[in-house]
């Protein structure tokens, strides 16, 4: 069972409002006491109302649940950004619970999106780093579509601003921070840029058809022939 799948059934037996122990609840689950003690400590991290501690047991305190939904990527976008506004509002309560609503969203999102096992790290990144890259996000998702070029100057932790020209192919969300996986032609290569690095943006007038290499689909057949292919320096 994928953890996002195990914390979710955790949320369910939590709902009745009794006293759950970690004994009786890893039972259920089929997995270790430990495991559950540390999928106790994200939920509490997370923001979900659980109370307890290790030795006695776990209640949900005060459940608030929504239905299930299913989010498109733009739908996944605009609840990004209106986060990352909030995030920097000047109300602490707000920031807290922008803090908090970022949490529960990373917790359940896929697993499967082929990120590097080490993992990204972007969930502690601050909103005001992630709501640079929105201003960028409608011109790359238009040029996805209509498979046109983009110049880009990207900025990468101390180094140079560089001048790129990309084919923009799928745009991802890692936790905060979005990501479009390219073909770079400096590179000669796919690339995955974060949308929040890149400085300025102007789209260019070329367009691109489909080359044995550099499409989508050889992307995901080198992402799913071995781990992060896209991991060298952009």
């Amino acid at each position: 069972m994928r953890r996002t799948d195990r914390l979710f059934d955790l949320i369910l037996l939590l709902r009745d409002g009794r006293l759950h122990k970690a004994e009786d609840l890893a039972e259920r689950l089929e997995v270790s006491v430990r495991t559950i003690y540390r999928d106790m400590d994200t939920l509490q991290l997370s923001g979900v109302p659980v109370a307890g501690e290790r030795g006695l047991g776990y209640m949900m305190t005060a459940p608030i649940t929504l239905p299930p939904l299913n989010l498109t990527l733009p739908e996944l976008e605009a609840l990004h950004l209106g986060m990352a506004v909030v995030g920097e509002a000047a109300d602490p309560e707000l920031q807290e619970a922008a803090r908090t609503l970022s949490a529960k969203i990373d917790a359940v999102l896929p697993e499967d999106r082929s990120a590097p096992q080490t993992g990204w790290g972007f969930a502690v990144y601050p909103f005001a780093d992630a709501a640079q890259g929105f201003r960028f996000m409608p011109q790359i998702r238009s040029a996805i579509r209509s498979r046109q070029k983009l110049q880009i100057a990207y900025a990468k932790p101390n180094a140079p601003v560089t001048e790129r020209v990309i084919r923009p192919l799928q745009m991802e969300y890692w936790g905060r921070v979005w990501t479009a996986t390219c073909w770079c032609e400096l590179r000669d290569d796919f690339r995955a840029f974060r949308v929040d690095r890149i400085r300025s943006l102007k789209v260019l007038a070329e367009l691109f058809v489909e080359e044995q290499g550099k499409s989508l689909a050889d992307y995901l057949e080198q992402v799913d022939a071995k781990p992060w292919p896209t991991s060298a320096a952009p």
